[in-house]
């Protein structure tokens, strides 16, 4: 895939500046709606059931996460998404923890097959437990996956019919047929809590502007890595990395992605 189409990706969510809708959990919910201004889009953070359906209509993209999920929650995800799937505005879920809990491996199982879902987007073992194929988690944080991640990536993608993005020191991003490689990135990123969630974020910010979700997806992803090697050099550690992180995101230019792009076919 050239640079270029992840440059033009970025130059139109900033000039379309589309509406993200998140549902998401209450530890990082500033960092997504922060994250998802610093790229360039404009957020909107409502959970209230009584009123998602009416937002999503606004919106271009949807973001679910479960980092803080309780009934009541996965509810309106449920009433956000039917009536996203019904004006074709695309569904981002993030799987925060699936694995670690019954609870949250049902909710997730429920809104992956209960919607039609853009991106599923999770780290090693989320990814792992929903597509059967092992793995530990602790918490939130990934313990592993048994079996080749690109393989499992790939076959669960392929039967879903979905992207499914695996965040780790290489982002993969798959449709099931091609997978892209993401090396954009820096260690720090994995000591602030929230980041795995911000890149749902931009996921939701690309997507809404582009119907190729492979691409937009890896655009997102490439983007955040691209920023965290920026922001590094100036931290002396992860609260002033996490702001930094914020300002390049800002300062991010497209042709300053199309230079920095590590994205490579598998």
């Amino acid at each position: 895939m050239a640079k270029t189409t992840y440059a033009s990706l970025l130059s139109e969510v900033r000039a379309k500046r589309p509406l993200v809708h998140h549902i998401t959990n209450y530890v990082t919910v500033n960092d997504c709606a922060n994250a998802t201004i610093c790229i360039g889009a404009s957020p909107v953070m409502a959970h209230a059931g009584d009123e998602v359906a009416e937002m999503v209509s606004m919106a271009g993209a949807l973001v679910l996460n479960i980092g803080t999920l309780d009934d009541i929650q996965v509810g309106a995800m449920l009433r956000a998404g039917v009536k996203a799937n019904d004006i074709g505005v695309p569904i981002i879920l993030d799987p925060v923890g699936a694995g670690a809990t019954r609870l949250r491996t049902y909710s997730a199982q429920r809104l992956l097959h209960d919607l039609d879902i853009a991106v599923l987007k999770g780290n090693v073992a989320e990814i792992a437990t929903l597509a059967g194929a092992g793995g530990e988690i602790k918490g939130v944080d990934s313990q592993g996956m048994s079996g080749e991640p690109l393989a499992v990536a790939k076959k669960f993608a392929k039967d879903m019919g979905i992207i499914v993005a695996v965040s780790g020191p290489t982002d993969i991003v798959t449709d099931g047929d091609k997978a892209l490689l993401v090396d954009n990135g820096h260690p720090l990123m994995g000591r602030v809590s929230g980041t795995g969630c911000m890149a749902a974020s931009l996921a939701g910010a690309f997507t809404a502007v582009s119907k190729d979700y492979l691409s937009a997806t890896a655009a997102a992803f490439a983007s955040f890595g691209l920023a965290g090697e920026r922001a590094a050099p100036q931290s002396r550690g992860p609260a002033s990395f996490k702001v930094a992180l914020l300002d390049e995101l800002y300062r991010l230019t497209p042709e300053e992605l199309e230079k920095g792009a590590r994205v490579r076919e598998a």
